[in-house]
């Protein structure tokens, strides 16, 4: 689906996180980021992937990691997932899509026999110079800290 792969320099940002914070890819400059898009918070899937995340967040940031999630939900939708599962990372309230489109994970799916358009569950793994150092397609949703770290 994306365009993106290792190697490839990360895509610039900059949008509005659930507190109505900027985020850009700069502010993680000299940093490791996780980015992970989902499809819908509070879903299942989403929400298992975030609290596996959010479980293993203290370790993340014990190598280094930084944690950013982004979906096409509002600000308001953002902030009550937060809240709901206290997550620890910001989560980009991305409603016209300009990162998801930047990052490439907007396109069609299939659910039930119905095809449409949407965000394929992606995470990147950035480097401190901001280099895509992994891609992670095929996300575990229980289990994602793992595929990340322990690569």
């Amino acid at each position: 689906m994306t365009h993106l792969k290792v190697g490839d320099k990360a895509p610039d940002f900059s949008a509005l996180d659930e507190q109505g914070n900027r985020i850009s890819l700069s502010d993680y400059k000299g940093k490791k980021l996780v980015v992970f898009f989902y499809p819908k918070a509070s879903t299942p899937g989403c929400t298992a992937e975030a609290c596996n995340l959010n479980d293993n967040y203290e370790r993340f940031q014990s190598l280094g990691y930084e944690i950013l999630g982004v979906s096409a939900d509002s600000a308001k939708r953002q902030t009550n997932f937060k809240a709901k599962y206290s997550l620890q990372y910001p989560l980009l309230a991305d409603e016209d899509k300009a990162v998801i489109e930047v990052f490439g994970v907007w396109g069609p799916k299939k659910f039930m026999g119905k095809e449409y358009d949407g965000i394929h569950r992606t995470t990147f793994v950035i480097n401190e110079s901001g280099i895509i150092e992994d891609v992670i397609a095929k996300v575990k949703t229980k289990a994602h800290a793992e595929q990340i770290l322990d690569v």
